[in-house]
């Protein structure tokens, strides 16, 4: 009774099937009518206008090869490997300016004085400091715009 009943409902799904293709095939290549319509009534488009591409000059900022350097301020002590970073000469250990020159860190106290800061890299630089606020063509136009001497 129920192989039946499997045979019957295959037979039934099998002519369902066929009906579908069949119907499938004789739409192919059919139009809709109202995209006819829309086709027949577009214009050509007239082409885009070219247009440079690029940024103006002046809203360009240089790459990092086209930098001597980054500096950032940094208003606390560093802190590296649980010991307090000081300056070696004046013994200073916050009020820092941290340099990203040629991938190497330096770190600069408020008296001038700068030591080059193995254990930090420029990831760690770039991980902490924040996007830069101005360009500056000399050293000592950024020193002054830092306020630091």
């Amino acid at each position: 009774m129920f192989g039946r009943i499997r045979r019957r409902r295959e037979q039934e799904f099998s002519e369902i099937q066929r009906k579908a293709h069949e119907d499938w095939l004789r739409m192919d290549g059919l139009v809709p009518p109202v995209v006819q319509m829309q086709a027949a009534t577009e214009q050509p488009a007239e082409p885009a206008p070219v247009v440079d591409d690029f940024i103006p000059p002046e809203l360009r900022v240089p790459s990092h090869d086209q930098l001597d350097g980054r500096v950032m301020p940094w208003p606390w002590p560093v802190v590296l490997e649980g010991e307090v970073v000081a300056c070696a000469e004046c013994g200073a250990y916050r009020d820092w300016l941290i340099l990203s020159m040629h991938d190497q860190v330096w770190l600069r106290c408020r008296d001038g004085h700068q030591q080059h800061e193995r254990r930090l890299d420029t990831a760690w630089f770039n991980r902490h400091s924040g996007p830069g606020d101005a360009i500056h063509a000399t050293f000592e136009d950024c020193l002054r715009h830092l306020g630091h001497r």
